[in-house]
């Protein structure tokens, strides 16, 4: 996909990246450079609520059963 940029330095989503990734008007979008690749990451509004679910669960009790191994090897 190809999108053309503007003389003020402006360029259009293309509608299947908004789709799939649900961007909406307004939204907010990170460009980072990375050994002169360019990435473009959708900033949420509130990233907590979009990280929530995204992982595999039992982080809490992973964390506590990996303190408590921690503290029975000293």
């Amino acid at each position: 996909m190809r999108s053309t940029l503007t003389a003020r330095g402006q360029t259009v989503v293309p509608s299947e990246i908004r789709k799939k990734f649900h961007l909406t008007q307004a939204e907010r979008l990170e460009w980072i450079i990375e050994n002169n690749v360019l990435r473009v990451i959708p900033v949420r509004q509130n990233p907590v609520d979009e990280f929530r679910g995204g992982g595999r669960g039992g982080a809490v009790a992973r964390l506590l059963a990996e303190r408590q191994s921690d503290e029975d090897t000293e």
